[in-house]
């Protein structure tokens, strides 16, 4: 693996390139890959096929007692012709506050929607590319792959129960509904190689529950309860919080261009 600074053309196993100007520039295994941590300009310098894989910022847990917040829209594509000097607009989203939407990302007209926020009153409006956990007695989990379905981007939060909030949906599967005082567990986020190394990303946070202070847990980037934080450039979640606590912050999403060396 070898790190290519940015628009620099380099010689590696036999081939030139890399073909492409932006992000940070990596090859691996017979490819070239450009990773977008923040916002940018994605610029080929001949004709290519691509894949790639654009993740949305997580939402923020809900707040007292709050549900987990909902894993960024997860969305690939692949065999997509990206035209030599037309400059592509990388946009990276981030991640939602406590109680907020997280942002939207987006690369060559592919939206990823922002996760839905954690539940802290009870009500259903948590939607998102996955929904947040809905808080306890009665809230219910926001849906996933809201505004757009195609391609599914994420699945829904889980339902409140009792003192314990749902867990936030992930890109691979939906939050984990409260049981009795005991938060949700967020939901799991998906696996991509498009980096060489399968990696999974976009995880939902997980509820808290009241008083046993038991609260759901978090992976693939979600932020655990009593505001756990999602991971930066993952995605994933922020955690519900505890009592007359703030939600956690989700984190921040992710673009990830490759074509062959």
């Amino acid at each position: 693996m070898s790190l290519i600074p940015l628009g620099i053309l380099a010689a590696s196993g036999g081939s030139v390139g890399p073909f492409a100007t932006g992000g940070t520039i990596t090859e691996i295994a017979g490819y070239w890959v450009h990773t977008f941590l923040a916002s940018g300009t994605f610029t080929p310098q001949k004709n290519l096929t691509g894949e790639y894989l654009v993740i949305a910022g997580g939402g923020g847990g809900g707040n007292n007692i709050g549900g987990g917040g909902g894993g960024g829209g997860y969305r690939t594509d692949t065999g997509v012709s990206l035209s030599n000097g037309t400059g592509y607009t990388v946009t990276i989203g981030g991640g939602g506050a406590g109680n907020s939407q997280g942002v939207g990302s987006s690369f060559n007209s592919l939206d990823a929607a922002g996760g839905g926020p954690g539940d802290s009153d009870g009500g259903s409006t948590f939607s998102g590319g996955s929904g947040g956990g809905g808080r306890g007695p009665g809230g219910t989990g926001g849906a996933g792959n809201t505004p757009s379905t195609t391609p599914s981007q994420g699945n829904d939060g889980g339902a409140g129960a009792d003192n314990g909030s749902g867990g936030g949906g992930g890109a691979g599967a939906a939050g984990s509904n409260a049981s009795n005082n005991t938060g949700g567990a967020g939901g799991a986020g998906s696996s991509s190689s498009i980096t060489g190394t399968a990696t999974a990303r976009a995880g939902g946070g997980g509820g808290y529950g009241y008083p046993s202070g038991a609260g759901g847990s978090a992976t693939d980037g979600g932020g655990s309860a009593a505001s756990g934080t999602g991971a930066i450039n993952t995605g994933g979640g922020g955690g519900g919080a505890a009592v007359s606590g703030t939600g956690g912050t989700g984190g921040s999403g992710i673009v990830i261009v490759r074509y062959a060396a």
